[in-house]
């Protein structure tokens, strides 16, 4: 089943961001090797595809996962999380139904 991981970053989290980024993209890499990531991004802090240093707000990540509990327990394990990029992070069912 797919869950989305709806994350809230801290305010003024750029500077995190581009640090953290590379170990943050690598597990969303490994995902879409597995085939199970359907869609990942960062939602802009401003209405812009490149919001520049007003950076971002937060992300979305819908993947494939075994169950709930390992949808978490990936989400808990992210690095925008463990390093304080993430204020808060929500795990919930999500069920494709178009395209």
């Amino acid at each position: 089943m797919f869950y989305a991981i709806i994350s809230e970053d801290v305010a003024n989290s750029l500077p995190l961001r581009k640090k953290i980024r590379p170990a943050h993209l690598a597990r969303l890499e490994a995902l879409h090797s597995e085939g199970r990531l359907l869609l990942a991004g960062p939602h802009p802090a401003i209405d812009s595809e490149d919001p520049g240093e007003a950076g971002f707000t937060g992300s979305l990540v819908v993947a494939e996962f075994g169950s709930l509990e390992e949808a978490q327990a990936w989400a808990d394990t992210d690095p925008y999380l463990t390093g304080g990029v993430y204020a808060h992070v929500v795990v919930k069912p999500f069920k494709k139904v178009l395209p």
